[in-house]
């Protein structure tokens, strides 16, 4: 994964050159926010169902809130994962629905739609 982060990085610094400093910020801070969001989801490790969809909301909301490179960084970032998902085998109507929840955040709405009961005040 961190790997896969670093490429996404590259191609940001690489597209965005021309489209100014301040897009390229918003889109480092974003891929920022989207990395944090999945290492809080991995480290909650909490089991109950849809529990990712909150993280995804979350980390793309979060990125989305820095400016348009942000929100781009984010919507690069989630089709990636869903895509190396997809390809993993993880079911496609799980993939579609975690891309909802990508959207829902990209698009300014609550991540706490989707937080579980019980999950730590901490995430």
């Amino acid at each position: 994964m961190k790997l896969l982060l670093a490429g996404i990085v590259l191609i940001l610094i690489v597209q965005t050159n021309a489209q100014g400093y301040k897009f390229y910020w918003e889109a480092v801070q974003g891929a920022g926010d989207m990395w944090r969001a999945y290492s809080d989801m991995r480290e909650a490790n909490w089991k109950a169902e849809n529990t990712d969809k909150y993280f995804h909301a979350r980390g793309n909301y979060d990125a989305a809130q820095r400016g348009p490179g942000g929100k781009w960084a984010a919507e690069v970032i989630s089709d990636a994962r869903e895509s190396f998902q997809g390809a993993s085998g993880r079911g496609h109507e799980d993939s579609e629905a975690d891309q909802r929840a990508n959207r829902w955040g990209r698009e300014g709405g609550d991540p706490n739609h989707f937080r579980p009961a019980g999950l730590p005040d901490k995430y």
